[in-house]
């Protein structure tokens, strides 16, 4: 499973140093543009996706999407980014992925995801995950990647562990929203933790 992820090359993206555009069996990961102003407004105000983000209000308006976008445009300067999730045999925008609050002095960032509801259950976002944690450790010479997750986020905290983070505890309190503060389940993974699932993973042992 972590064969065959790779950088694409020869699309006019490989000044891309840091965040560069992917490519997994079935998925391609690029950096958002202006053209996904209308998936990034569908996926940030429907309610079933935003069910458990407490970092951020629904998006009402498309100005919202508009922010976003612009909010993550120039990656490779700003030190972050977001990802768009697309199918390989359709083009179509799935979902989003990307690093965020990059500390360079001691090599840790934390990922954030997000996928539409209607390919909940079809390993899309694990293979996405797969594709920007290597990223993550190949390119951006990380040595951490944290998550959080909302206490009541199965979903999430079990495709977390299956990719081999570490629930480290409750980082309590960590967004308020609406007068309301949150507690999340804080995750880890390390690069030495990373290589060995490769290793064993090479030996013949499958990560499902």
């Amino acid at each position: 499973m972590f064969n065959g992820i790779r950088d694409v090359k020869g699309d006019g993206m490989s000044e891309q140093r840091y965040f560069p555009k992917l490519e997994t069996n079935r998925l391609i990961l690029r950096n958002v543009n202006d053209a996904d102003t209308e998936f990034i407004f569908k996926l940030f105000s429907n309610e079933k996706i935003c069910d458990f983000l407490y970092d951020e209000e629904l998006f009402t308006k498309i100005e919202d999407a508009i922010e976003f976008i612009e909010w993550n445009t120039n990656p490779e300067e700003k030190g972050y980014n977001r990802w768009i999730i697309e199918k390989k045999d359709t083009n179509e925008k799935i979902g989003t992925c990307g690093f965020d609050l990059w500390d360079r002095t001691n090599n840790i960032a934390e990922i954030g995801y997000d996928l539409w509801y209607e390919f909940w259950g079809c390993g899309y976002m694990k293979e996405a995950l797969i594709a920007a944690i290597e990223n993550g450790f190949n390119k951006m010479n990380l040595n951490r990647i944290n998550a959080f997750v909302a206490l009541e986020n199965k979903k999430s905290t079990t495709t977390l562990e299956s990719l081999g983070f570490i629930n480290e505890g409750i980082y309590r309190d960590k967004h308020l929203l609406r007068g309301k503060y949150y507690d999340h389940y804080s995750y880890s993974l390390l690069k030495k933790d990373w290589n060995k699932q490769k290793i064993f993973n090479n030996m013949g042992a499958v990560i499902e």
